[in-house]
């Protein structure tokens, strides 16, 4: 065979391997690609989107966990979340600083999780079957759209989650105490033990304090 030849028959060869070369790792990168998971789980339904959801877990101790997420509502109407729920657990919903209700507002967004915000928490993680690293199914319930179901990434609070973890969330046990509500307050009418006087100290005060008492010694 001549050089001519031996060349053109490497030079082609080169190719060849190279073209398969090519292609097996563009099949590689879309197979790695397709398995690729956002960190936070998003979803959309009607008018209604939902991203950045995870449920953090407590680290000192604590039963609770948390749900994180904001809630967009791209309609011409409010919505409100009505409900979070999971394998037959429902979430405590807490509406944020001044509000009464999880309003979802047309055109905005409402925001879970975190000092302030709205909450959503449950009570017993162990018992719900909420572990860390678990893809956790959550339910939405919006008062328009209905069921919203995703899968949220559960989380201990750490790092970026500190500040959105059960510690950061109202609970009844952290909850101000109600209007009127004291436990110091004395029974209705009756001085309480720092107003009341001593011993001794209740006659000499109502007598010789008055004006009238000290008229009467300075007439003797």
């Amino acid at each position: 065979m001549s050089s001519s030849l031996r060349r053109g028959t490497l030079a082609a060869t080169t190719l060849a391997l190279a073209a398969v070369s090519l292609t097996a790792c563009g099949a590689g990168n879309d197979a790695q690609t397709l398995e690729i998971k956002p960190d936070n789980a998003a979803t959309h339904v009607g008018v209604i989107e939902i991203q950045n959801a995870n449920v953090v877990t407590g680290t000192t101790g604590s039963d609770e966990a948390t749900v994180t997420a904001r809630i967009f509502n791209d309609g011409e109407k409010d919505q409100v979340l009505k409900g979070i729920r999971t394998k037959g657990a429902r979430a405590e919903l807490s509406p944020a600083k001044g509000e009464k209700k999880l309003v979802v507002p047309a055109g905005g967004s409402l925001a879970l999780g975190g000092k302030g915000k709205a909450s959503a928490v449950f009570a017993d993680a162990e018992k719900t079957g909420i572990e860390d690293g678990d893809a956790q199914p959550l339910t939405f319930d919006l008062s328009r759209t209905g069921a919203v179901k995703l899968r949220a990434t559960v989380v201990p609070a750490k790092g970026a989650y500190e500040t959105v973890g059960p510690s950061s969330s109202p609970s009844p046990s952290r909850r101000a105490p109600e209007p009127g509500a004291s436990s110091t307050a004395s029974p209705s009418g009756s001085p309480s033990t720092s107003d009341s006087a001593k011993p001794g100290e209740a006659d000499s005060s109502s007598s010789a304090g008055t004006p009238s008492a000290q008229e009467e010694h300075a007439g003797h």
